[in-house]
């Protein structure tokens, strides 16, 4: 089987830009689930610890099967190269520990994941890293943020859980004149519906957890990077060192997730448009958050910078968060918990879960409110998904 660059994304999935047989002529490739590589003498440990031979040493560092799953998402967010993470949150910290260092500043989106927003506000600083909050869907705003100490501009878009459209290449027009990298979060599109890395981002980061690996069974995260040099400097200096490293288990559990990416992500899709469309005529739901209506304040940027709208809606509930308690209750099909990206439909209240840090007061000047409801849209007949949430709601 040879080299072949242009398959398309549903192709990609499965066998990769490299179509070639795995070992032993299996279908699938195999799970190397051990910890420790062998030598067959002092000159290839030399070879190998010189970083002169692609054989491994330990699976803390590398394995075939983390090798496999980083190449595949590398090639599926047309970067270099890439390196798999124990979780999303080790891989997010890692790379602003490694792009940062005492007296930095980082910008950040003032609507963030609530453990992304805690690692910048809380833990960062404790080592000497400033940060400046910032919106980010203003791009004058930015340009009057940035200092001589900036050095990272780091956002999710769409934003969690706000779904806030951030205009990619407007930011890597401002901050590469003055050579910021931007770290863009990129959880909620994945890459079939947007790639960073191709509108001027320097590290593409996700939580493979949800989308990617699709099926809520395995924890894992990624980033992945044009700059092949970064790549190892991140994995070698920090993955390997903090210790998050995915397991060989978890890797293939992703790879097999990835196959379906594309399929899933369609109708994701599909049963998110009819159930913004049905949120959006409800009379008990105000100010619904979806970037694929085109009320929304970020439709024409996601229009521009994504080849599609994601799965994740958020929206209020009318008369506050007594309604949002019996709204809740009164759910059959669609499942409270806090993860995203499942085959379930799976919703949640922000302020009491994943945003939880924010503080209370500063809500709604972080894009959030208390009777905020978000949407994880699964895979369920869209029809079966809609007349759960209007029984709740009708329970009002």
């Amino acid at each position: 089987m040879g080299v072949n660059k242009n398959y398309r994304f549903d192709t990609k999935v499965i066998h990769g830009n490299e179509f070639k047989k795995n070992p032993e002529n299996a279908l699938n490739p195999p799970i190397f689930q051990t910890t420790t590589f062998v030598f067959d003498d002092l000159e290839h440990v030399e070879k190998v610890m010189s970083f002169q031979s692609q054989d491994y040493v330990y699976t803390r560092g590398n394995n075939p099967t983390l090798r496999l799953f980083e190449n595949r998402l590398a090639e599926l967010e047309y970067g270099k190269g890439a390196v798999a993470f124990s979780s999303g949150m080790a891989a997010i910290s890692s790379v602003l520990f490694s792009l940062l260092k005492p007296k930095d500043n980082v910008i950040i989106h003032k609507t963030l994941y609530g453990s992304s927003y805690n690692v910048v506000t809380n833990i960062l600083p404790k080592y000497g890293v400033n940060y400046k909050i910032v919106d980010l869907t203003d791009i004058s705003e930015l340009e009057k943020s940035i200092d001589d100490s900036t050095k990272v501009v780091y956002f999710e878009t769409p934003s969690n859980p706000n779904l806030s459209i951030i205009d990619i290449e407007e930011v890597a027009r401002v901050c590469h004149k003055k050579d910021i990298k931007i770290v863009v979060d990129n959880t909620f599109a994945t890459p079939y519906f947007q790639n960073p890395l191709l509108l001027g981002a320097d590290v593409v980061v996700h939580s493979a957890t949800k989308y990617i690996g699709g099926h809520g069974d395995a924890l894992g995260g990624v980033a992945v990077s044009q700059d092949e040099k970064y790549i190892h400097y991140l994995k070698f200096d920090y993955m390997c060192e903090f210790g998050g490293v995915m397991s060989p288990f978890n890797a293939w559990l992703m790879l097999r997730g990835i196959k379906t990416l594309g399929i899933r992500m369609r109708q994701h899709e599909k049963n998110a448009i009819e159930v913004a469309n049905f949120l959006n005529s409800h009379p008990k739901v105000k100010n619904v958050m979806y970037p694929g209506l085109k009320s929304f304040k970020g439709y024409e940027i996601a229009k521009k910078q994504m080849r599609g709208f994601g799965a994740i809606i958020s929206f209020e509930i009318e008369g506050g968060t007594k309604n949002l308690e019996k709204f809740i209750s009164n759910l059959r099909l669609c499942q409270l918990a806090v993860s995203l990206g499942d085959t379930e439909t799976l919703v949640e209240v922000p302020s009491l879960m994943t945003h939880r840090g924010y503080p209370k007061e500063k809500l709604v000047e972080f894009g959030l409110s208390e009777s905020m409801v978000r949407i994880s849209v699964g895979l369920e007949d869209y029809n079966d998904i809609i007349e759960d949430l209007d029984q709740a709601l009708n329970q009002i």
